[in-house]
């Protein structure tokens, strides 16, 4: 892993992004590139209109009040951002990183992950964003969208991090599951780790034989891994599990559709995403 993108925004996740992120860098040597994303409303522009019957005179004055209001708002906007991008840094730093980089981008995020996710391997985001309903459990609203638009792994950060040791794969034998499991066996982030395989459904011959290929390989990579077919519902099971075995991160797929891999769209596995007080990799 050469690269990854940490997206903040200000709220109480930047912290525990910038920690995974560095979690991330510190076990793989990749360089942390952070973004900060200034939407469409903190960009100065043409003031609206709303001059009604004023006389000229009266009018241009009111245009011009607004014009002025608009830039200060966006030189707040850009200050505040800068500012949210160097608190990171020094994050980072504390952290045990030693150099980021950092961009401070005009628009919307899903173009910026776009645009940049080519020179990355990983995006970190957190869970829940400013404007996030905590009590209500609501997903940050622009999570969703990152997930669905990136084509590389994308890490949800849970609201605080804590040390990573237990890792829970949700293993259903699709493309994303394999996926999943060749990115640990390759790189250098799950050395060291012990590695729970887990296949939520009836135990069948084909589950075995999928579950145990998995289990090989993660083995031969040299990771510490145990696996298991438990019958029931997915988000249950998983979300029974990672507090029975004390699991600190999970992995699984993105998109597809089973139950396990239905993330997003589903709604028990939407909820179990919600609930869940651990962070999620997700491969899609």
């Amino acid at each position: 892993m050469k690269k990854l993108m940490a997206l903040i925004d200000g709220s109480v996740y930047s912290r525990s992004v910038c920690d995974h992120a560095a979690w991330v860098s510190r076990r793989t040597g990749a360089e942390v590139e952070l973004f900060h994303m200034l939407g469409r409303r903190d960009v100065a522009g043409a003031p609206a209109d709303f001059s009604g019957n004023l006389d000229a005179d009266a009018r241009d004055t009111l245009l011009a009040e607004l014009a002025e209001l608009d830039e200060q708002k966006s030189r707040f906007a850009q200050r505040r951002g800068r500012l949210i991008l160097e608190d990171a840094r020094k994050r980072l730093e504390e952290d045990g990183v030693r150099e980021a980089a950092s961009k401070l981008r005009h628009g919307d995020v899903v173009e910026t992950v776009q645009e940049f996710e080519g020179q990355a391997d990983l995006i970190v985001i957190g869970k829940r964003g400013e404007a996030a309903d905590f009590a209500a459990l609501h997903l940050g609203s622009n999570l969703e969208r990152v997930v669905r638009a990136s084509q590389k792994p994308v890490l949800v950060a849970a609201r605080a991090f804590q040390p990573i040791g237990r890792v829970l794969v949700a293993f259903d034998g699709g493309p994303s599951a394999l996926k999943a499991v060749n990115y640990m066996a390759e790189g250098d982030l799950f050395k060291g780790l012990h590695c729970t395989l887990l296949t939520v459904g009836s135990e069948t011959d084909d589950h075995r034989r999928q579950l145990e290929d998995a289990a090989h390989q993660l083995r031969a990579a040299g990771l510490e891994t145990d696996h298991a077919i438990v019958p029931g519902q997915a988000d249950s099971v998983i979300a029974d599990k990672v507090a029975s075995d004390k699991i600190d991160l999970v992995v699984m797929g993105a998109y597809g559709h089973s139950r396990i891999r239905n993330l997003i769209i589903g709604s028990t596995t939407t909820e179990m995403i919600r609930s869940c007080k651990v962070p999620i990799l997700l491969f899609r």
